[in-house]
């Protein structure tokens, strides 16, 4: 089904593949051939540095939804905002908050139309269409680049190089600034065959994810896809397979394009933006994931993560031996000891049955899907027990041609619930299911928690992720899990017309910004806090030890109702780690304070130390100066973590530790670029250690290291930090900061991004 070569691989006249080991018939050198991929080309037409090696990218356009606009507009600003340089789309799809948060969901909003009114931009309505959805339909363009701030900024499918990352990186963008990486690794992910019916976009996806996450085959590098396959498949179903590679944590993804995404653009009205892209005659890739999509079958990813993933006939087959494995798991990532995941307790007759049902989002809630769901369940009635099916349509041109072909009307009299375009099922803020329910869905994630159960209040539900057929397929059978292979069915054929009117109240302001147009700002929303320059020294305070393989950005920032405060950073910053470590705001607290009256110190506002600075400094550096020490050294905290990183774009995951005085991370790896721009953006060092360094480092220890800000100044790449422990002994670990990049050394002196572009 799904094979993977990690070594060099050629491609000759995008059909034939030859590995680095086989005898080859090139005639060109290797730099040649690396510069035949579709990625060079693109990367080459969006390049500023000058060399292919470092690259200095510009992109074609930007996107945020109001989930993160207002605190990348809020830093841009602080930064120097006059206008926007490039179009950037502010869009309205998770408009959630009204429930928990008065006001706060609907002045975001406002504020986002002001802001597009005021410096050039574009605002898409709430309910309007999912972020993705939009960009594909009215944005993207073959050899493009869009930057989001949304972690599945994915529009490959079309031609266009989507990359998502947090705020910064695009303030970086919105000040005519560049987004600076090495170039990345490319692999070839080659198709062939076709799909048997039943199979859809989400098996594909999840048969891949399973294959290369937990070997990181994949990571911050850029899938492109190729071979004969890919005629077979749809423009709906190659979306759906792009918008999940996401969770192979790579960087970006482009496809080959032919007759089928031009015909996508002329449908939508913008047949300008195609062009064809395909390999030179030979190409050079740095590996290869082949893919024969006769041999995919339908899939299910079981919590807490795509790569849990397991064809439906496997499942089946080994039911109580699986979901035991997948209880014993999951238990290491509920944050609340007392409850437990009890996937077996679903179990009847030998069958497993799911309480819920989702097919919603970027992932889902395309037309092909819901027309191949409405045929499964044409003519049949849902269950009337607790099961329901809900059917997110992914913006307003969609659920206008279904209202237009039927399907609405056919899909609501078999039982289902058409709700409008909203990203809530995908991050916990809508149709969150009961205690003790398992919801299976076809969108992005089922992290812990995602589905916006609270465990700190008792709560506990589930997500697996399936294709939206084999969804229909179990909805009906009243929640018994079925493959949609199972039944007698042949995918639809269906003709899809695009109706840009829904889209008549979206603001398009770019190139005309109105500079006396005033920001309206809510009660919610406000400035970032101070944030100092680096010091000397710094000591740090462990605020947290995260054993677990991998830490999700959802665990260092919950999406759910912590984003009732996405406008607020302090406000936000009280719901850190709260689901997997409940602590850790306390203990980052006490730091914080010491830190501000260290400032008071130095500022001479205060002369006095307090009693706690007194015994903070004797206890930590006895034999220094008290002023001396006091005027040098920077008090924080810091996070650390095995991997941390995994999963969404949102820069909250390390503003918000920052604002409670974060000054480092400590990791083994980083699961992600995005997570460690992130770190690097907000002024927090990304450090690395030894696995070792785990079991040496407690909560309340502290690391006092000397000379940190001169050893970033001068490029060296590893410290002696001082670790002393409760019980005052000390000892010495070792901790790097590699490939830290020019730009980078300046914003981690500075302080944060922000400070950097005051001081610029």
């Amino acid at each position: 089904m799904v094979t993977l070569k990690n070594e060099k691989v050629w491609l000759y006249d995008n059909h034939k593949v030859i590995l680095d080991s086989e005898n080859n018939e090139h005639n060109i050198t290797p730099e040649q051939a690396k510069a035949g991929t579709m990625t060079a080309e693109i990367f080459a037409t969006h390049n500023e540095s000058g060399t292919a090696d470092n690259l200095k990218l510009k992109f074609d356009s930007l996107t945020s939804h109001d989930l993160t606009y207002v605190g990348v507009i809020q830093t841009a600003k602080a930064s120097g905002l006059e206008k926007f340089p490039v179009p950037y789309v502010l869009t309205n799809c998770h408009n959630s908050l009204c429930a928990v948060g008065g006001t706060l969901n609907d002045d975001d909003h406002v504020f986002g139309l002001t802001a597009a009114k005021k410096y050039g931009g574009i605002s898409v309505p709430a309910n309007q269409a999912v972020i993705h959805q939009y960009m594909r339909e009215m944005m993207a363009g073959c050899g493009k680049m869009v930057l989001g701030t949304d972690s599945h900024t994915r529009y490959g499918a079309l031609g266009c190089m989507g990359i998502g990352e947090g705020g910064g990186e695009v303030v970086k963008q919105l000040l005519s600034n560049t987004y600076d990486m090495k170039s990345p690794e490319v692999i070839m992910i080659y198709l062939e065959g076709k799909l048997r019916p039943g199979v859809g976009p989400q098996d594909v996806s999840l048969a891949i994810i399973r294959e290369v996450f937990a070997n990181g085959f994949l990571k911050n590098k850029v899938m492109e896809f190729v071979g004969p396959g890919v005629n077979g498949l749809s423009m709906d179903f190659r979306n759906g397979i792009d918008i999940m590679t996401t969770e192979t944590t790579c960087l970006s993804s482009i496809w080959i394009t032919d007759e089928k995404v031009q015909e996508y653009y002329q449908i939508h009205q913008r047949p300008e933006e195609y062009k064809e892209l395909k390999p030179q005659n030979v190409a050079l890739y740095d590996g290869m994931v082949h893919i024969d999509l006769s041999k995919v079958e339908c899939m299910i990813a079981l919590p807490f993560h795509p790569s849990n993933a397991y064809t439906i006939k496997e499942l089946q087959e080994n039911l109580d031996e699986i979901l035991e494995k997948t209880e014993k798991a999951a238990q290491k990532q509920i944050s609340n000891p007392n409850l437990k995941l009890n996937l077996r307790s679903k179990v009847k007759d030998g069958h497993l049955y799911v309480d819920q049902a989702e097919i919603a989002g970027c992932a889902g809630g395309m037309y092909e899907n819901i027309q191949a769901a409405k045929q499964i369940l044409q003519g049949c009635e849902l269950t009337s027990e607790y099961f329901a099916l809900n059917i997110y349509p992914a913006s307003t041109p969609i659920y206008s041609k279904m209202l237009d072909d039927g399907s609405a009307k056919a899909l609501t009299q078999s039982g289902a619930i058409i709700k409008p375009a909203f990203c809530g099922p995908c991050f916990g803020a809508g149709d969150v299911p009961a205690h003790d329910s398992l919801s299976i869905r076809h969108t992005t994630r089922n992290f812990p928690n995602r589905e916006g159960s609270k465990p700190g209040d008792g709560q506990l539900a589930s997500v697996a992720l399936m294709d939206a057929r084999s969804i229909a397929a179990t909805a009906l059978n009243g929640g018994r899990l079925t493959a949609a292979t199972e039944l007698d069915f042949t995918e639809p054929e269906v003709t899809y017309t695009f109706d840009p009117l829904p889209y008549k109240r979206v603001y398009n302001g770019f190139q005309s910004p109105q500079a006396k147009e005033a920001l309206k700002l809510g009660p919610n929303i406000t400035e970032w806090p101070e944030m100092v320059a680096l010091k000397d020294d710094i000591l740090l305070k462990v605020a947290s030890v995260i054993k677990d393989d991998v830490t999700t950005t959802d665990e260092l920032i919950p999406s759910g109702d912590a984003s009732t405060y996405r406008s607020n950073p302090k406000k936000m910053s009280e719901f850190t780690l709260s689901r997997r470590d409940p602590q850790y705001v306390s203990t980052a607290k006490e730091m914080l304070e010491l830190e501000e009256e260290r400032r008071l110190v130095e500022k001479n506002s205060k002369t006095t130390l307090t009693s706690e600075l007194i015994e903070l400094i004797s206890k930590v550096a006895p034999e220094k100066d008290m002023s001396t020490f006091v005027k040098n050294t920077g008090f924080g905290s810091v996070v650390y973590a095995v991997k941390p990183g995994d999963g969404s774009a949102r820069e909250q995951a390390a503003s918000c530790q920052k604002v409670l005085g974060g000054l480092a991370n400590i990791a083994v790896e980083y699961a992600t670029k995005r997570y460690r721009s992130n770190l690097v953006n907000w002024g927090i060092l990304p450090f690395t250690a030894d696995k070792s360094v785990m079991d040496q480092l407690n909560r309340n220890d502290y690391i006092y290291i000397k000379d940190i800000r001169t050893q970033l100044q001068n490029n060296v790449k590893t410290s002696d930090a001082i670790v002393i422990s409760e019980d005052g002994t000390t000892k010495t670990i070792k901790l790097y900061l590699n490939d830290i990049a020019p730009e980078e050394k300046e914003v981690l002196l500075e302080g944060s991004l922000i400070n950097f572009y005051k001081n610029v």
